[in-house]
């Protein structure tokens, strides 16, 4: 009798392994065929629409409450205008962590000549009241209509999961406002402060449909300087009864340099660029008056002080050099726009990368091969309170194209480019499924 127990048991044991194994196997392949089968359905023709229809930043009305209807319809409670147009959709279903899943959705003021057949005709007033056109010639589009996706399938799948879920559409990415504006009208305070937040951006650079995870920081932090040089105007032909500042400012893009190449340490990374230099009305006037725009990037909030302090103390050298009185030094200006650095928690972008090798198959990941330091705000939800997150890319471009590019064929178009243009299929499902393999993990029963 025990003998034949014991032999029961087992038998018991291995059925119970082996349908588990087989539950465990079909619920990938679930996830997947669920979302294949949502994008042909649903998703195909919202990012479409979204696509043929870009708003710029911080006026996303129409895109807004499109999001917002469709958040709605998969359950979510849906508040908008957080932060000018944001939108924040919530999803309670039982205890556990709260996760925030955040998509930008503001387009950009460039004429559309991507040559798909839905490529944007969209004309608005931008900012300044003048005319533009406008396209999602970064990608939001895939953002947006991935995080519907991502709704959808949590709200189908409530059985997989515990916790509250938050979803944020955010506004203004582009022109810098909108995280920012968002943590301004008290989001934490009145929706819940998240345990975890993902993001994910779509990228032309890299194969269609891969995931790229970094665990440092994949986005630099961006700050926007005004340097005005202060001279004394005089005759052309009299040099020496003024102060010339388009000299001194010549002088201070110089010195700036030295910044990088002789004050940082070799191993950290940091970039000064003078993008714009203004001065002067004729060819014999000495101007009084001179004006630097500078963008500085940074990776670290230690290398970030010390570039922002450095670039302060080379203007006012120079010109204190140059003769300049102390009341008439160059003033030096941060913009309140700063974007600090994207950080990726460590040991959470370690555990999604398993994850996503275990769900998605290690073909499916490509190892971080960043060279630029392109900025991005996500980090003002993230920062200060620190929040654990991920923010990881998917890949936007079909394979042969950028094969035919390394071969020396057309150059695959960067981002912000009027030829900027996404394979929206592989894109979407993927950014959707890396989204849902990260929830269900940080979110599991």
């Amino acid at each position: 009798m025990k003998r034949k127990a014991l032999s029961t048991l087992i038998a018991s044991v291995l059925a119970l392994s082996t349908f588990t194994s087989s539950n465990v196997l079909a619920f990938e392949q679930d996830a997947a065929n669920f979302i294949a089968k949502d994008y042909k359905q649903h998703l195909a023709p919202l990012w479409d629409h979204f696509h043929r229809n870009p708003e710029l930043s911080l006026m996303e009305t129409k895109t807004a409450q499109r999001l917002a209807d469709e958040l709605t319809a998969s359950g979510f409670k849906v508040t908008q205008g957080v932060g000018g147009t944001g939108v924040v959709a919530i999803m309670k279903n039982g205890a556990g962590p709260m996760v925030m899943v955040r998509a930008d959705m503001d387009g950009l003021p460039v004429v559309e000549q991507s040559g798909l057949a839905n490529a944007s005709t969209v004309k608005m007033k931008d900012w300044n009241g003048e005319i533009v056109g406008v396209m999602h010639a970064c990608g939001h589009d895939v953002h947006i209509t991935s995080l519907v996706g991502t709704a959808r399938y949590m709200a189908e799948h409530k059985d997989q999961w515990s916790g509250t879920l938050m979803l944020i559409g955010q506004p203004a990415e582009e022109k810098g406002p909108g995280a920012s504006a968002m943590m301004d009208d008290n989001i934490w305070q009145r929706f819940g402060q998240p345990d975890y937040a993902f993001a994910f951006h779509v990228n032309a650079g890299a194969e269609a449909g891969k995931v790229i995870v970094d665990e440092g920081s994949p986005y630099a932090g961006a700050d926007t300087v005004d340097i005005t040089v202060h001279g004394v105007g005089a005759h052309g032909a009299s040099p020496h009864k003024g102060k010339d500042p388009i000299v001194i400012g010549a002088q201070i893009v110089t010195n700036l340099q030295t910044i990088i190449s002789r004050e940082l340490a070799p191993r950290y990374a940091g970039v000064i660029t003078v993008g714009a230099f203004h001065a002067g009305t004729k060819h014999n006037i000495i101007s009084d008056e001179a004006k630097l725009q500078l963008t500085v990037r940074s990776l670290t909030p230690e290398v970030r002080e010390q570039l922002l302090s450095a670039i302060k103390r080379v203007a006012i050298g120079t010109a204190r050099t140059a003769g300049i009185s102390e009341d008439n030094l160059p003033d030096v200006v941060v913009s309140e726009f700063s974007f600090p650095p994207t950080f990726n928690d460590q040991k959470l972008a370690k555990r999604l990368k398993g994850v996503l090798n275990e769900k998605m198959g290690a073909e499916a990941l490509l190892e971080p091969a960043e060279t630029g330091m392109g900025a991005e705000d996500f980090g003002f939800f993230t920062t200060d309170p620190y929040i654990p997150s991920v923010y990881f890319k998917v890949g936007g471009t079909p394979k042969a194209d950028i094969e035919r590019a390394e071969a020396g064929g057309p150059a695959v178009a960067s981002h912000h480019s009027p030829l900027f243009k996404i394979s929206p299929e592989p894109a979407i499902k993927s950014g959707v499924e890396a989204t849902v393999h990260a929830l269900l993990d940080v979110m599991a029963k």
